[in-house]
C-alpha cells in the first residue's frame, strides 16, 4: 500500500512539531500545531527535498498555513515536474 502525499506531510510536519500525526488534519494550522514560522520554513524545505520539487516562496496563492494548502501546493509541484519531464523525455 502506497503512502499518500497527505500522510507524507503529516509526517513532515508531525516530526518538526514534536507531536503526533494523527492529531493533524488538513485543515490544521501549523501555528495551531505549536509550530513557529521559522520551523515552518524548514517544513517547506523538508518537503521541497523529500519530493524533489520547488515549491514557489512568493505566490500569493501558496498557502502554508494549512496542512491542506501545504498537500495543494505539493500536488501542483509534482504535476509540474510530470509535465516537465515529459517534455524533456520528447525533447531529448
Amino acid at each position: 500500500m502506497s503512502v499518500t502525499v497527505q500522510e507524507q506531510v503529516f509526517a513532515i510536519i508531525a516530526e518538526h512539531g514534536q507531536i503526533d500525526a494523527k492529531t493533524i488534519t488538513p485543515e490544521s494550522t501549523l501555528a495551531d500545531l505549536g509550530i513557529a514560522s521559522l520551523e515552518a520554513m524548514e517544513i517547506v524545505f523538508d518537503i521541497e527535498e523529500h519530493f524533489d520539487i520547488n515549491l514557489p516562496d512568493r505566490d500569493p496563492n501558496f498557502d502554508t498555513d494549512t496542512a491542506q494548502g501545504l498537500i495543494d501546493a505539493i500536488d501542483q509541484g509534482l504535476q509540474q515536474k510530470a509535465a516537465s519531464s515529459g517534455l524533456d523525455a520528447r525533447l531529448g
